[in-house]
């Protein structure tokens, strides 16, 4: 591994979003996650997350997902990258499958830590809402 290589991280992040149709409204999210690089900027990741609105905290759901990245100049200080995979939505009652796409940009400041901003959104079936959110996190290796 070179200097400044970076081949693997965790994150944590929290954010702002909503979702559209039925019972639309903001939402709050927090989670985290973790990357590894396994071929040049390609990789593989899973996080958990919790989303939910903010006047009703405690009737959230959790979403966990695996997902593919593949990551622009993986080295370099600012790395922009695009996500998807499969994404899990759960709560009290019950759960359900779907997807998740999005994107960002990776600033790293410094060797062991940086900045993670990012736009997700998650789908689980073809007539429920999109899921989105604007999410800033620390990065760290």
């Amino acid at each position: 591994q070179s200097q400044g290589e970076r081949r693997g991280w965790g994150y944590a992040f929290a954010g702002v979003g909503g979702n559209t149709g039925f019972n639309s409204g903001a939402r709050f999210t927090a989670g985290g996650g973790g990357e590894v690089l396994f071929y040049r900027g390609l990789g593989i990741g899973g996080e958990l997350g919790y989303l939910s609105s903010p006047s009703s905290v405690g009737n959230g759901i959790g979403i966990g997902s695996v997902d593919l990245a593949y990551h622009f100049n993986h080295s370099g200080k600012i790395a922009p990258f695009v996500t998807g995979g499969a994404s899990v939505a759960f709560a009290d009652g019950g759960s359900a499958g779907g997807g998740n796409f999005g994107g960002g940009i990776q600033y790293w400041p410094k060797d062991h830590l940086g900045l993670r901003f990012e736009v997700r959104d998650h789908v689980f079936s073809s007539d429920s809402p999109h899921l989105f959110t604007f999410r800033v996190g620390v990065t760290f290796r």
